[in-house]
């Protein structure tokens, strides 16, 4: 880690999630197929963490300190306009959907809600949610089109 990583604090925090995941998973019901490959087992995990870590950090980089200072180029003069159009369109498709599948998309994208308020919500678990939402997703699209709404 210390050739990819320059920050100590880094290289700390993914040595100290790594022992918590390796302990975890030791401590649990399941076991290492071949004790012998413990070192292995550990440095891959050690790795997974470090690319983790990289992969959440380079998603969104910090903004600078003086980003407040910036104008907001995104703002147009017709932006109220157009985010109520918007909300109507979305309104209107999902009126037209079955109620389940409305439910959980006012769920995640209109209230925001967690994923495991959800999930307690629906009585699923999180993987059965992924899939409850995708299909959602895919009706509202196929009701979005079949309507022949402009592109959101």
């Amino acid at each position: 880690m210390r050739y990819r990583l320059r920050s100590w604090e880094l290289i700390e925090d993914i040595r100290q999630e790594t022992f918590l995941r390796v302990l975890n998973f030791l401590r649990s019901d399941r076991s290492l197929e071949h004790p012998e490959r413990l070192g292995a087992y550990v440095h891959s995990v050690s790795v997974n963490v470090m690319l983790e870590l990289l992969r959440a950090s380079t998603r969104h980089p910090p903004l600078p300190e003086d980003s407040h200072h910036y104008p907001d180029s995104g703002a147009a003069s017709d932006s109220e306009v157009v985010t109520r159009e918007r909300r109507e369109m979305i309104a209107e498709v999902l009126k037209d959907m079955a109620p389940k599948d409305r439910s959980i998309l006012k769920a995640l994208f209109l209230e925001e809600a967690s994923k495991d308020d959800v999930c307690m919500r629906f009585v699923v678990d999180r993987d059965y949610l992924r899939v409850l939402v995708h299909r959602a997703k895919a009706r509202f699209r196929d009701i979005y089109e079949r309507k022949g709404l402009p592109r959101l």
